[in-house]
């Protein structure tokens, strides 16, 4: 045999060399859920060793973090039912404690990068991600109002802007209010292609905002789908957006090389809750070995074309880097 693949495989030196996938801490962007208060460190029953986080308790565990190298931080908001009212008002409030949040931690970290959550599902009482009138989600009556908290977060020192909420036409509305407000330099990084996935429970047990009624089928895209992504992200890209993010990454791993092959901006994947919640629970039963599965999915996700993953890993997985 001429050809003897094996040979590239002989030693550990040899196959670190001609790996051809490399994932470091640089990639990773770590959610975090934020709650108002002080003194708060609450572990979330279906999505454990992550929390429900107060600002004072969060800043060491950013500096933790940073530590470790990662230094790019998702954060979502837990917000208080009787802040919530249908139109999502205390998601631009004077007061808000998750854009008071964002200004403490760039004033005690200028150097990490803020990425946000807008949509209006955390802030409405309907729980939707959208403006809700008679039962139906009205799409263009919803973009003034993440236009106002877009703005609002930049204003508060977010670096990227991370419109999840999937409404038509959102990312140019949104990039136009935030350059006629002077943030030209405020970074869109689009939810693109965001499936109506079983996989986001843990998630929305954190936050609490779970749809009052219905579903989310009419603005999340139908998992049966791959060509209608590129439509949703061609016109995310047209409409400004500087990256393209694909939700949930783990079972769509083809949507995320489809778009790394059709676009030539950064492709980032959101490792979603449920997705990391089933390696959580195999590991506690010991079906899994937790180390070599995170380091695997998370690998898969990079081969596939991610630039960037969003995963309740980082910290967990950079500690893993850290060690070797």
């Amino acid at each position: 045999m001429n050809t003897r693949p094996r040979r590239n495989r002989k030693s550990a030196a040899i196959r670190s060399m001609v790996e051809e996938t490399k994932i470091g801490a640089e990639h990773l962007i770590y959610p975090i859920f934020l709650k108002d208060g002080k003194g708060v460190k609450e572990e979330i029953s279906s999505l454990p060793n992550n929390y429900r986080w107060s600002i004072d308790q969060l800043l060491p565990e950013i500096e933790a973090c940073m530590n470790l190298g990662v230094f790019t931080y998702d954060i979502f908001p837990a917000v208080e039912e009787h802040l919530k009212d249908q139109v999502a008002s205390y998601s631009y409030a004077d007061d808000n404690f998750y854009l008071n949040a964002f200004r403490k931690l760039k004033e005690t970290f200028p150097e990490i990068v803020l990425m946000s959550d807008v949509a209006l599902d955390p802030y409405s009482s309907d729980g939707h991600d959208g403006l809700v009138k008679n039962g139906q989600i009205l799409n263009d009556e919803t973009l003034p109002i993440l236009n106002r908290m877009a703005v609002a977060q930049a204003q508060a020192g977010v670096d990227i802007i991370g419109p999840s909420d999937m409404m038509d036409g959102r990312v140019g509305s949104i990039r136009e209010a935030l350059d006629i407000n002077g943030f030209i330099n405020v970074s869109i990084m689009s939810y693109s292609a965001k499936y109506a996935s079983a996989f986001y429970g843990p998630f929305r047990d954190a936050l609490n905002s779970a749809p009052k009624s219905g579903d989310k089928k009419t603005y999340q895209m139908n998992p049966a789908n791959k060509r209608e992504a590129l439509l949703e992200a061609e016109l995310d890209f047209l409409e400004g957006a500087d990256m393209l993010m694909v939700k949930p990454a783990l079972c769509y791993l083809d949507v995320i090389h489809l778009l790394k092959e059709n676009f030539n901006i950064p492709i980032t994947a959101y490792n979603v809750s449920g997705e990391c919640a089933m390696v959580y629970a195999a590991a506690e039963k010991g079906w899994l070995n937790y180390d070599l599965a995170i380091s695997e999915m998370l690998l898969s996700m990079r081969r596939a074309g991610a630039d960037a993953i969003l995963t309740y890993f980082a910290k967990d997985f950079a500690t893993l880097l850290k060690n070797k």
